[in-house]
Order: structure tokens, then sequence, then C-alpha cells
């Protein structure tokens, strides 16, 4: 019970005190005058005990007000989740249908920069590296990157297979319009969207609808509270997307000491630039998506206490003639969209070693090429070198490249490249973390060789110097 109620009570309990020490002298009275009413003394009497009674229920209840409350138990610690690859769910926080569990995650983040050019793939939270020919600084603050998800889990299926999935949303959508108010009014986007098939027994897991392909490094994103949806390096040393698909997962070697393995196969949606119009790209009109021709593509992971690897191979035929079969095709019919990766992780005590390497060509749906679509050969990677003072402070420095075939790049301009040569990324940040809390200052420089006429070559540079804050639940 609170303090008013207290108050409330105290009336009440006045009066009955002063009423119960007044019965009795009423009673004396009316026995001396009247002697002979001895039954109506006797039900004196009996009120008189009635009234003591509820006096010490009275008190009883003053003294258990004036006792301390007890403390409520103090919140579990909010899950920690790596912002491109979120951690394990932790409790359940609800339930949907019988048996299933769903459980609410995500991070609100803000930034404030400052910029000296204007960036690609955006400016704020989404910058990577400058535009070409680009001049003028800027500044600005941005939550984007604020982002939430809903696990599921505990569905059954069937035999020995269990089911679950996820729904991921961030505010990377655009904004509502293209007045002046309406770049503080962040559309949300889909990221995620997808089901689980798991069977425990034999190490197998099912995953069907909108997810990563394999091509992109979930386990081995590069460290930076400013540069979350768009990582540092991404479309610049780093690459792979979200696409809609399947991928089988399975578990090698079940059971045995060392190092676990895994094998992942995935087949993914078509996609690509054109040719039968910008517009049509939404509605799956492009040369990626012209007759059943999905992106196939395979990893081998393994991973230990300290350490992981991973290989990935890529492969897909683009139709540029498109759906429609009509699109002229001024420099070839069709592409092969073929990668390779490498990459690996390493954490010798307090340091962390983040490196990942790819080649291939026709990579611009995955956002290799500079986002350039064409028969263009590159080659990245990128490598972050972490190390933590004390478990809050930590310090991370960063290098990433994209270098494509100069004679592609030319020989595709105007029908899919815009000139862009090469791209490097430097990067460094400080970063202080708490609990659920998160404080970061970064800086970010980009340097991007382009051409116009595929025989000037200009160099345009840009800094980033940010600010940002984070709390995950």
């Amino acid at each position: 019970m609170s303090s008013t109620l207290v108050r409330r009570c105290r009336a009440p309990l006045a009066l009955g005190i002063a009423f119960a020490l007044a019965l009795p002298w009423a009673a004396q009275a009316q026995t001396t005058s009247n002697s002979g009413e001895s039954a109506r003394e006797r039900q004196l009497e009996q009120r008189v005990d009635q009234l003591e009674q509820e006096l010490a229920q009275l008190k009883a209840m003053v003294v258990a007000q004036r006792q301390p409350a007890a403390s409520p138990p103090a919140p579990a610690a909010p899950t920690q989740n790596v912002a491109a690859a979120p951690a394990a769910p932790s409790k359940p926080a609800f339930t949907s249908a019988p048996g299933v569990s769903v459980a609410l995650h995500g991070f609100v983040s803000a930034t404030a920069f400052e910029q000296s050019k204007s960036f690609v793939y955006g400016n704020g939270q989404n910058a990577e590296y400058p535009v070409a020919g680009s001049t003028g600084s800027l500044s600005g603050m941005d939550v984007r990157n604020t982002r939430f998800w809903l696990d599921f889990s505990g569905a059954r299926f069937a035999g020995d297979w269990v089911g679950g999935g996820r729904i991921e949303m961030d505010f990377f959508g655009g904004y509502n319009g293209a007045g002046p108010y309406s770049q503080q009014q962040p559309i949300p986007r889909l990221r995620q969207a997808y089901m689980d098939l798991v069977n425990p027994t034999s190490g197998t897991t099912v995953r069907i609808g909108q997810q990563w392909d394999l091509l992109f490094p979930l386990d081995n994103v590069t460290e930076s509270l400013a540069h979350v949806a768009f990582p540092l390096g991404f479309g610049s040393g780093m690459i792979g997307w979200r696409f809609p698909g399947i991928v089988v997962m399975q578990d090698l070697g079940r059971g045995g000491e060392g190092p676990k393995w895994r094998l992942d196969l995935g087949a993914f949606e078509g996609q690509w630039n054109g040719p039968d119009g910008a517009a049509t790209n939404t509605n799956f009109l492009t040369a990626g998506n012209a007759g059943f021709r999905p992106q196939v593509e395979a990893r081998l992971h393994v991973q230990d206490k300290h350490w992981l690897a991973y290989a990935v191979a890529h492969y897909s035929e683009v139709n540029l003639r498109g759906v429609n079969g009509t699109a002229p095709t001024p420099v070839q019919s069709s592409v092969k969209s073929v990668g390779y990766e490498l990459g690996g992780q390493w954490k010798p005590g307090p340091w962390v070693f983040k490196a990942d390497a790819y080649t291939g060509s026709g990579l611009g749906q995955v956002f290799g090429d500079l986002s350039q679509f064409g028969d263009i050969k590159d080659t990245g990677g990128y490598l972050q070198a972490g190390y933590s003072f004390t478990p809050n402070w930590s310090l991370n420095a960063l290098y990433a490249t994209s270098k494509l075939n100069h004679n592609d790049v030319v020989r595709w301009m105007g029908n899919g490249a815009t000139g862009l040569l090469r791209s490097r990324q430097t990067g460094m940040n400080l970063q202080y973390s708490a609990g659920a809390y998160a404080l970061g200052v970064e800086w970010l420089y980009g340097r991007l060789d382009s051409t116009t006429d595929g025989i000037n070559r200009k160099t345009t540079s840009g800094n980033q110097v940010s600010l940002s804050g984070m709390y995950k639940f």
C-alpha cells in the first residue's frame, strides 16, 4: 500500500481510537444511573471487545505501512547484439501462436557528423566513399541506423524438425516526401524476413525468405557505431546483399572435438540494373530476373574459440536482352557474374583482427564493381585491427579498397558503368561501452579515382568525423 493510503487510514483510525476509549465511560455512566440494565451493559462490553480487535488490526496495518517496501527484482541485462549480425535472442518477451515464443530486440542509434564532401551511398550513417567530383561541406545528425527485430522460436514442424524465423527492419527506406521537413521523417525498411526449419539431430538448418547472401561476411563485419547498416568498407572492399532465397546449412563432423565446420548452399533471386528501364527494377523486370537464373552460392565455414575462417563461391548468369527479350545490347548480350571470397577473424588476447578479400567480375548486383553494372573485373577487400584497453574502451583501425579493371569500366561506360575506377577507405574509431550503452568517435577518409572519358583520371577525397551513441535492447 502507498503512503497516500496510510494518510487516508489515519482519520478513521483516530476516530476509532476515540470511540473505543469513550465507550467504557459511557457504559459506566449508564450502569451508575440505571443498575438494572445489565443486559445493556453486556452488549456494550461485547461492542468494546469488538472495537479493540478492530483497533489492533488498524495498528498492524500502520506498522506494515511503515516497513520499507521490498525492492523489485532488477531487470535482466539487455542482450548484447552485434549491429549487422545480431546475437542469439535472450529469454522470449511474449508468445504468439501456441508454443511459439517471440523476442523483441534492437538498438537505438544516433550519429552527429561533419563531412568535407558528399558521399556514396548517402551522407551521414550510410556514407562510404566520396561522390566523384563533389564539392562543399555539410553536417547533420542521423538516426536511421535505429533497428528492431522479432525472433520467433518453438514452432513444431514434423518429426525432429522445429521452426522459427525473424522479421527485421531499420529506417533507410527513404524520406517521407521531399519537402523541408521530410529529412526528419525516415521511412522503415524491411531488411530480413525469413523462416527457419531446424533439425537438431542432423545439424541441418533450412532458411527460406529474404536474408543475407553467402558473400556478405555476417560473422566478420567491421566494427563501427556510426556505420552499421552500411558497414565500413561496404561496397568498397566488402560485398554481399540481402535477397529472397533459400539456404541450407549443414554442420559437418558433429560431436567431435576441435573446430566446428559448416557447409552452406544458397540460391537467391536474380538482380541487375535494367535493361528494361529503371522503373522496372522494382517489378522483377531486370536482366537478372530474365528467365529462371538464380544466383547460386556455396560457403565453407570453420570456427574455433578464438578464430574463424570462410571461403565463398558465387555464380549467376544475366540476360541483358531483358525479360521481354527486346532490349538493345550494345556491349554484349549476357554477363556471367562470378566471384570468389576468403575471409577470417583472429582474437589473440585483447586484439581482434578481421580480414576479407574477393575477386570476380559482374558483381554489381552484390555491391561489387563500386555498384556499376557490366562485365567488369573487380578485386578488393578490407583489414581491420582492434585493441581493447579495458573491458569498456577499444580502438579500431580499418583499410578497405576496391580496384576495377580500367578497360572494362571504359568499355561499359554509359551502359551500366559511370567511370569509377578505384576506391580506398581509411577509418579509425574509439569506443566506450558499458552494459547496453555505447559511445564512439570516428574518422573516415575516402579516396575515389574516376574518369569521364576513359582518358583523363581524377581523384576525389573526403573526410567524415562523427560522434555516435547507441542503446541496445
